[in-house]
């Protein structure tokens, strides 16, 4: 499935404002601090983790296959197919900064992100793009300059950081925008809420890039509402473009 497809109609639900009170940040929490059990194993290791590897949600929302930290002054965003009003996606908004989230199912034996980093490099050449290769605190990361057109028809480029991550038979797909893609001080915050994520796979056998199921806090989804799979260009948030 292709990082760019443009066939499917994303949108956002809370597009000014967190969805519903469910997802309002906790005021106790500081925007660089773990939430409840966000060790994991205890071994001083970063996440993302896997359900099996944490005591309980602790203070992280649940919206299915995702338990997703809450910070002070952070806003959350659904983001939906519009043609079936399924959730595709997170998109955790701060300060100038949009994360957004995926999971995805993935094979037993093998992970998908070494074949995902080629596939989204050769995507991004085709369409007038760069991207670079490099080192980053979650592994190998991909940081593109993506084709956009601004509103005076200049070209330009929207940068952005690609991190994926291998778990047991789940991939997590992150994708840094705005102020984070570029400033190390601002991303810090955001790649604190990438590592204390939970991803719950659950025992349904899937195939490799299904989307797990998601659900807006307080709903459930079944295995039969959950869309294709995609693994895609997010939608557009706090953004710095180049021009040239």
């Amino acid at each position: 499935m292709g990082w760019f497809r443009r066939g499917r109609a994303v949108e956002r639900a809370g597009t000014d404002e967190p969805v519903g009170p469910e997802e309002r940040a906790d005021p106790a929490s500081s925007a660089g601090a773990p939430a409840e059990d966000a060790e994991g194993s205890g071994d001083g290791l970063i996440g993302p983790w896997d359900s099996e590897e944490v005591r309980s949600r602790g203070l992280r929302m649940d919206l299915g296959s995702l338990w997703v930290p809450k910070r002070a002054g952070m806003q959350i965003r659904m983001e939906l197919d519009r043609k079936t009003r399924r959730v595709v996606g997170v998109n955790l908004a701060y300060e100038g900064s949009a994360l957004q989230i995926q999971p995805f199912a993935a094979p037993r034996t093998a992970g998908l992100w070494e074949t995902l980093r080629a596939e989204l490099q050769t995507q991004v050449d085709k369409q007038g793009g760069s991207v670079d290769e490099r080192p980053g605190p979650f592994g190998t990361e991909l940081l593109a300059r993506l084709p956009v057109r601004l509103p005076d028809g200049r070209s330009g480029h929207r940068p952005a950081r690609f991190i994926g991550v291998d778990g047991p038979r789940w991939f997590l797909r992150g994708v840094l925008t705005g102020k984070a893609a570029i400033d190390p001080s601002a991303a810090v915050t955001m790649e604190t809420l990438f590592g204390d994520v939970v991803v719950v796979r659950g025992t349904d056998p899937r195939p490799p890039r299904d989307l797990l199921p998601l659900h807006l806090p307080g709903q459930r989804t079944t295995a039969d509402e959950v869309p294709p799979a995609s693994i895609e260009l997010p939608a557009r948030g706090p953004e710095t473009t180049e021009t040239r």
